[in-house]
């Protein structure tokens, strides 16, 4: 199991340094210059040439990346001053009179706009995409697993084709549609029934009562999002229940008089989670990743709304942290679920 963990990570890692390598070139041939988006067009020389050091912009590519690089790994090499122990937030391992070898957290530059550090950035919003995936994937987990049951279990009636045709109009809705038809219909038209607002955070500020949470601005968005991961599920839960009913240890298990409950929801259905446990490990990650359409629909402050308000500002540090943090999630979760296979299913055997 170690040694399997060991490898999927030296893989993931390879995955992402290709990553950061092809985004930090294209973001190269972008128009827009740094110091300009920084400081405008009136900075004076001193200014403007201390912000081309501090981001090596009087470097080669190749060596603005080998900076970036260093900057992003956990074990790195910096000099050896007060203004870098502050900028870095690290832990020295290994100091010498003018370098120092420390541990530290990615360090993914300032945004150009805001001058703000982008970790910064990145972690606040994706503490709002956070709990908008994890509601999300919840409702698409628990009414898709049970819809795919009854579908399966309703095989070739009514309630198998309301579900099926159910689903495929859900994986067909684009999500910007989906979105706008959700928003429109139950935060406006239906908005004095439901009293769900079209816009709005998971908590709101408010200057007399401070800061307080707001579920009821979660509901559209998660909505939303879950739809499409719904409908995948329902599909993949009866198309595996329905070959694992067929099965001989379901026969036999009937054979024995156990009770269908039990039959099918201890017995088939675990055997049937397999595929189900893949789509929605890459629907969580994809969730995670930022929730693009959905998030600018309903202004959710997510990493989906501030990736994209950093492509319209060309604010490359914000969208390179951005990817970087995206495929990093993507390796995590899929290392994550090879390791749930083994668990779940004890005929995977992790070599």
């Amino acid at each position: 199991m170690i040694s399997f963990i060991i490898q999927r990570l030296l893989s993931g890692l390879s995955v992402i340094l290709g990553v950061i390598v092809v985004v930090f070139f294209l973001f190269q041939v972008l128009p827009g210059n740094p110091v300009e988006m920084m400081m405008g067009q009136r900075t004076d020389d001193a200014t403007r040439q201390a912000i081309i050091e501090e981001y090596h912009l009087d470097k080669s590519k190749p060596v603005q990346l080998c900076y970036y690089l260093n900057d992003l790994s956990p074990l790195s090499f910096h000099s050896k001053t007060e203004k870098n122990k502050q900028k870095y937030e690290y832990s020295p391992l290994i100091s010498t009179s003018e370098t120092v070898f420390v541990f530290k957290g990615p360090y993914l530059g300032k945004s150009y706009q805001s001058n703000r550090k982008v970790n910064h950035i990145l972690s606040e919003g994706f503490v709002g995409t956070f709990w908008l995936a994890i509601t999300a994937i919840i409702i698409a987990c628990a009414f898709g697993i049970t819809m795919g049951v009854f579908a399966a279990l309703y095989h070739n009636t009514f309630i198998d084709r309301l579900l099926v045709t159910g689903s495929v109009i859900g994986i067909s809705a684009p999500s910007f549609v989906a979105g706008t038809l959700v928003a429109y219909v139950f935060a406006f038209l239906l908005h004095d029934v439901t009293g769900l607002n079209l816009t709005g955070y998971l908590f709101v500020v408010d200057p007399f009562e401070g800061e307080t949470l707001q579920l009821k601005n979660l509901i559209l968005p998660a909505f939303t999002l879950g739809i499409r991961p719904l409908a995948i599920i329902t599909q993949l839960t009866r198309s595996t229940m329905l070959e694992v009913m067929q099965s001989d240890y379901i026969r036999t298990a009937r054979a024995k008089g156990l009770p269908e409950t039990t039959i099918v929801w201890k017995h088939a259905l675990k055997n049937a989670l397999n595929p189900v446990i893949t789509a929605v490990s890459g629907w969580f990650a994809s969730l995670l990743a930022g929730a693009f359409f959905v998030e600018y629909i309903f202004s959710w402050n997510g990493l989906g709304l501030t990736t994209i308000n950093a492509v319209f500002k060309l604010d490359m540090p914000v969208i390179m942290g951005s990817t970087f943090l995206i495929a990093s999630i993507f390796v995590v979760i899929t290392i994550f679920v090879d390791v749930l296979y083994g668990i779940v299913d004890p005929r995977v055997k992790l070599n």
